[in-house]
């Protein structure tokens, strides 16, 4: 099943005792790796691992991932409020220099200290931490999966899509081949005249069996048969990817460089404007589907 890279998951709980009112969100855009981000409160920044782990865990290995975890704190329990000591005689010989410095009115209080919140560390007891990571992962686990549902619902319109294109494209190189083996049929005979004529033009006389093998030559290799077989079993593996359980994106990737590698092949033996018109189409509709492939996991 393909995936979309792009989604949106959201989820809003109380805890279960009713002292944390928790928001989850994630969302994702497009990234050739996993690129994850996740932001929360001071209070439980040291989650932050625990978040990155837990999506991992849900199968998310590509995307620029953002998450953000909203823990607004209705009943303080079992919360420690500890004075990092030396970073606030730091930050109180600083005010007294400016102070002095700049003869400024002395109005430094313990309220107009206690404002700068980065000398005050809060410290919850293990057991409480765990309990919270509990109740964080439940809200986190129902925005996953909305996010989850989004990248399928996404993905299974992208591998409509892209089949639709895929079929269009064999399509056209199968045109191809009917056109190209009409023109090979003839080929060798219109070569042989156009040698004979040049030859005749600059009055050079040839073995025939020479002009003969040289025509046939030219003819082989503006055969595109090989390119075309390689063609079809590209298109049947396409089909196999997209629908396959795993990760598709960086395999599609592949693929569609080598569906076009053997297009622009057919391109420089073309020997007719109709087949140069259908390798013309035919890169137009890779380049649409390389573009949608941007968007998988």
């Amino acid at each position: 099943m393909l995936r979309s890279m792009t989604a949106f998951g959201r989820a809003r709980r109380m805890s279960s005792d009713g002292s944390l009112d928790i928001t989850a969100e994630i969302r994702s855009v497009n990234s050739r790796y996993l690129d994850c981000t996740v932001r929360m409160s001071r209070l439980y920044a040291y989650l932050e691992d625990k978040v990155k782990a837990y999506l991992a865990e849900a199968g998310i290995v590509r995307g620029k991932v953002e998450v953000y975890v909203g823990v607004d704190v209705l009943e303080q329990k079992g919360l420690e409020v500890m004075l990092d000591k030396e970073a606030a005689r730091s930050y109180l010989a600083a005010l007294e220099e400016l102070r002095d410095t700049f003869g400024l009115k002395d109005d430094i209080s313990v309220m107009r200290v206690a404002q700068n919140r980065d000398l005050f560390t809060m410290k919850k007891p293990e057991e409480d931490a765990e309990k919270d990571w509990e109740e964080i992962r439940a809200v986190l686990a129902e925005a996953v999966e909305g996010f989850s549902d989004m990248r399928a619902r996404e993905g299974e319109h992208l591998c409509k899509d892209l089949l639709a294109k895929a079929d269009r494209l064999e399509g056209m190189a199968a045109e191809v081949k009917t056109r190209s083996e009409a023109d090979i049929a003839g080929y060798p005979q219109k070569l042989e005249q156009r040698i004979r004529q040049l030859l005749s033009d600059f009055d050079v006389e040839a073995a025939e069996q020479r002009i003969l093998t040289e025509a046939a030559i030219f003819a082989d290799k503006a055969a595109i048969d090989e390119e075309l077989v390689r063609l079809s079993s590209h298109f049947r593996a396409f089909r196999e990817i997209v629908n396959s359980e795993e990760a598709a994106g960086r395999k599609l990737d592949f693929l569609v460089q080598e569906i076009n590698r053997e297009t622009n092949t057919i391109g420089s033996k073309a020997g007719s404007a109709e087949i140069a018109r259908l390798v013309v189409d035919m890169k137009t509709e890779i380049e649409k589907i390389r573009e949608q492939i941007q968007n998988l996991e």
